[in-house]
C-alpha cells in the first residue's frame, strides 16, 4: 500500500491540533471530510489512529508512531518538490540559512567565486524553525545553534562562543564587568529553562515550579528583548545575538560559569551534493581564519 500523502497532513493536522474542529479550520476544509479522510487512512493502515470521546482526542500508540513518521516524511516530500521547481527554472541556485548574529558573509562570497553562474542565497531562520527549513528544503544548509534534534540531519562542528545576560539597562547588574551565574538566581527568565540549565538548577523561581510566573510565547529574539527593556525578566543569548541587537535601553553582561554556545553547519543527511560539502568546507575555513 502506498501511503498517500494529503492524507498524512490531514492526519499530522489532527494530531498537532487534538481537535477535529480546529484541524478542519487550519485544513481549510470541511471537518464530515476531514472524519471521512482520517477514518479510509485507518483503514487502509488497519490501525486505530485516535481515541475519541464527547470531551477528548488522543493518539492512539499507533497514531503516536504515525505522527513520529509522518512529519520527517512530509518535510522530504516538500523538499523534493522545491527542489524540482528550482531545477525546472533552469537556474542553479543554492540557499544558505543562518542565525541571528551569526554572519555567512565570507563563505556565501566564496562560494559565489567559485560558481559564478550559481546563485548563492540566504535565509534568517529563528530558533523554532532552524531545523525545519533545512529538512523542508527551504534552504539547502544552515548554520544552526545547539541544542537542536538532529535526526535526519548531518551535522559538523563550526565554532563556539560566549553566552551573555541581557538586562535593562537600568538593572543594578547591567553596569558589572561580568556575572556568574548564581547572580541571576533571583531574576525571572523569559525563556525555556531547559534553555539555559545552570539556572534552571539554581533559579529561585522553580523551588515550587507551580508558582514560577509565566512566560510568553515569543515569536522573535526582538519580542524577547522588548520584554526585556520594559523590566519583565532578563534572557541569556550567544554573545554575537545580543551585540546583533544592540539598542540603548539593554544591556549584556558576560556569564563567566555557564557553557558556551555551539554553532554548528547542518544539511539533510539523504543528500550527498557536492555542492553542501564544498560550502561547508568552506565555512570551516572561514571560521578558522576568524578564530
Amino acid at each position: 500500500m502506498d501511503l498517500d500523502l494529503r492524507k498524512l497532513r490531514y492526519f499530522v493536522a489532527v494530531a498537532e491540533e487534538l481537535h477535529f474542529g480546529r484541524a478542519a479550520e487550519r485544513l481549510h476544509i470541511a471537518q464530515p471530510v476531514l472524519s471521512r479522510q482520517i477514518r479510509a487512512l485507518e483503514n487502509e493502515l488497519k490501525a486505530r489512529l485516535f481515541s475519541r470521546d464527547r470531551r477528548s482526542t488522543e493518539l492512539t500508540a499507533a497514531g503516536a508512531q504515525l505522527l513520529e513518521d509522518a512529519v520527517p516524511l512530509l518535510a522530504a516530500a516538500e523538499a523534493a518538490r522545491r527542489r524540482v521547481a528550482r531545477a525546472a527554472r533552469g537556474h542553479p541556485s543554492f540557499t544558505v540559512g543562518f542565525m541571528p548574529g551569526l554572519i555567512v558573509t565570507g563563505a556565501v562570497r566564496e562560494l559565489s567565486r567559485r560558481h559564478p553562474d550559481l546563485s548563492v542565497e540566504v535565509v534568517r531562520t529563528s530558533w523554532d524553525d532552524q531545523t525545519e527549513v533545512i529538512l523542508d528544503g527551504r534552504v539547502d544548509i544552515g548554520y544552526v545553534r545547539m541544542p537542536i534534534d538532529t535526526r535526519g540531519l548531518a551535522t559538523r562542528s563550526l565554532l563556539t562562543e560566549p553566552r551573555v545576560a541581557v538586562l535593562p539597562a537600568d538593572h543594578p547588574f547591567a553596569g558589572k564587568p561580568s556575572l556568574g551565574i548564581a547572580d541571576l538566581a533571583g531574576e525571572h527568565l523569559l525563556q525555556d529553562p531547559d534553555a539555559v540549565p545552570e539556572w534552571r538548577d539554581i533559579a529561585g523561581e522553580l523551588a515550587d515550579p507551580r508558582h514560577r510566573p509565566a512566560v510568553p510565547a515569543f515569536r522573535s529574539v526582538e519580542e524577547k528583548l522588548e520584554s526585556v527593556a520594559a523590566g519583565r525578566g532578563v534572557v541569556v543569548l550567544p554573545l554575537s545575538t545580543a551585540t546583533y541587537y544592540t539598542r540603548a535601553d539593554i544591556a549584556h553582561v558576560a556569564v563567566e560559569d555557564i557553557a558556551p554556545n555551539r554553532v554548528f553547519l547542518a544539511w539533510d543527511s539523504g543528500r550527498h551534493d557536492t555542492l553542501i560539502e564544498e560550502f561547508a568546507a568552506i565555512a570551516v575555513a572561514c571560521a578558522d581564519s576568524a578564530a
